[in-house]
């Protein structure tokens, strides 16, 4: 039988990726010290892989595809296809960066004041990168982890990845520059992708499910009726993914509303509607959108 030998991010991104697959309708299940989750499509064979080193196992084609950051893929320079620009991170659909600290009290204020200076990091070669770009020399060590504990004893500042910048600001840490944004990123061999028209199929088919499921985050579907007479203020005030679909109802003089907005919008939205007279108003969830 055909396999697809499909690389998950083991560690930060796990949970969320396991849960998008569930949302997409793939239902994986993970043993405890187990490396090769379960899945329930015998096409695919999934292993659990670091996402730092997820771009160089799929460039020489021990994996067919798998899931990491775009700052890994600059990192390690990696050649692979990127299938997909999947925005997700740890704790939330959003982008991580990758941000330049230093203790609140450093005289650090810049990049420029880094010159002679120790940076500790786990993305080395984008630090050097942003160092040569701004014309600064300084010795840039690579941090096991733990970074943040770094300054002030270990290194005179850190570059770490952030998504709230809340770890940061507990260590007493200062963001004083960012050096990039990464989102998570499906990728595939260049080679299979191109020469294998079966692996082609197989992967392109997952990339459309998960799109599909973070297109609908934080979305949902509002379905209402309104007296035809009010229908052009509704629809002013009505935002909506594509133009509302409209239905005539038994009575002539009524219509149905069919649309898809964004959740947060909704508490204020739904007062308005029922002013300008819109009335059945129902709001259920999306469980995915595909464009």
């Amino acid at each position: 039988m055909k396999k697809l030998i499909l690389g998950l991010p083991k560690g930060s991104l796990q949970k969320t990726t396991f849960q998008l697959f569930e949302k997409a309708g793939y239902n994986i299940s993970l043993t405890e010290r187990s490396y090769y989750p379960y899945i329930d499509d015998e096409e695919i064979e999934c292993i659990l892989i670091r996402a730092q080193e997820m771009p160089r196992y799929v460039e020489k084609g021990i994996l067919d595809a798998g899931f990491t950051g775009k700052d890994w893929i600059i990192e390690t320079n990696s050649k692979v296809k990127i299938v997909s620009d999947l925005v997700y991170a740890k704790s939330g659909m959003r982008p991580v960066r990758w941000v330049l600290a230093a203790p609140e009290n450093s005289k650090i204020k810049t990049v420029k004041d880094l010159k002679g200076k120790t940076i500790s990091t786990e993305v080395v070669n984008i630090t050097k990168n942003y160092l040569k770009k701004n014309n600064v020399q300084a010795e840039v060590e690579f941090s096991w982890g733990a970074t943040e504990v770094k300054p002030p004893r270990f290194a005179d500042a850190i570059v770490e990845v952030t998504e709230t910048g809340s770890s940061l600001k507990a260590n007493k840490l200062r963001i004083i520059d960012t050096l990039m944004e990464s989102t998570t990123q499906f990728i595939a061999n260049k080679e299979e992708y191109k020469q294998n028209s079966w692996k082609r199929d197989k992967i392109e088919k997952i990339s459309l499910m998960l799109q599909a499921v973070i297109n609908a985050q934080a979305r949902v579907g509002l379905l209402l009726n309104t007296k035809k007479r009010n229908l052009k203020n509704i629809l002013s005030i009505l935002p909506a993914l594509e133009s509302p679909t409209i239905n005539e109802l038994n009575d002539s003089e009524w219509v149905a509303l069919n649309t898809i907005i964004e959740e947060k919008k909704v508490r204020t939205l739904i007062p308005r509607l029922k002013k300008e007279g819109a009335t059945g108003i129902v709001e259920y969830p999306i469980n995915k959108i595909i464009y």
